[in-house]
């Protein structure tokens, strides 16, 4: 089962996975026409990005380098349901980012989801939903994808909630969109956020 899903991102494909919130529907950063992919099956603008999906902290910590605020928030929040919002380097294309000069990371707390970003790299990643409708969380049918198109690894999602995506790349948190870690938990543990 895992080895098939990671075969199939390795290989240049799409494929939808759980996550600790909702499923998503990512594919290897690198390979950008599995990218453009994701885009084209959600019917999601270019402009909106997805965000990186890795396997543990210590991978994370490596897109923070420079940054002090990043580093503690990461090492506070991760594995975790949360996204943080970083400097993009060069490494990773803006179509990922779309056209940003920022990137999200994320590692959920999930073993499954660390499992195969350890096989496969960094997942660029979005919820695995038509853009505008609900998040898929296992029950019921995908949100609007082609199911019939997709590699799906089925696992539990346990928190069935949106990720709190957060920017840190100034110097305090500013919340781009609260979630699973809600804001009052950020703002106890680091201080004022922009809202």
């Amino acid at each position: 089962m895992l080895g098939d899903a990671a075969a199939t991102v390795v290989a240049g494909g799409t494929l939808v996975f759980p996550t600790d919130t909702v499923y998503g529907i990512g594919a290897s950063a690198g390979r950008l026409d599995a990218v453009a992919r994701i885009f084209e099956l959600k019917h999601r603008p270019r402009s909106k990005p997805l965000a990186l999906h890795l396997g543990s902290l210590d991978e994370a910590l490596a897109y923070a380098a420079g940054n002090p605020l990043a580093v503690r928030v990461m090492r506070a929040l991760l594995p975790g349901p949360v996204t943080i919002v970083v400097a993009r380097p060069a490494a990773i294309d803006p179509l990922v980012t779309g056209g940003s000069a920022t990137v999200g990371v994320r590692v959920p707390a999930h073993p499954l989801c660390a499992a195969l970003c350890a096989r496969c790299g960094p997942l660029a990643a979005t919820s695995a939903n038509e853009s505008g409708r609900p998040s898929f969380k296992g029950d019921g049918p995908l949100a609007g994808l082609p199911a019939a198109d997709l590699a799906i690894l089925d696992g539990p999602t346990p928190l069935r909630g949106e990720s709190t995506v957060i920017d840190v790349t100034g110097k305090q948190i500013r919340l781009i969109r609260e979630g699973m870690v809600p804001v009052a938990r950020l703002e106890e543990q680091f201080g004022a956020v922009v809202r």
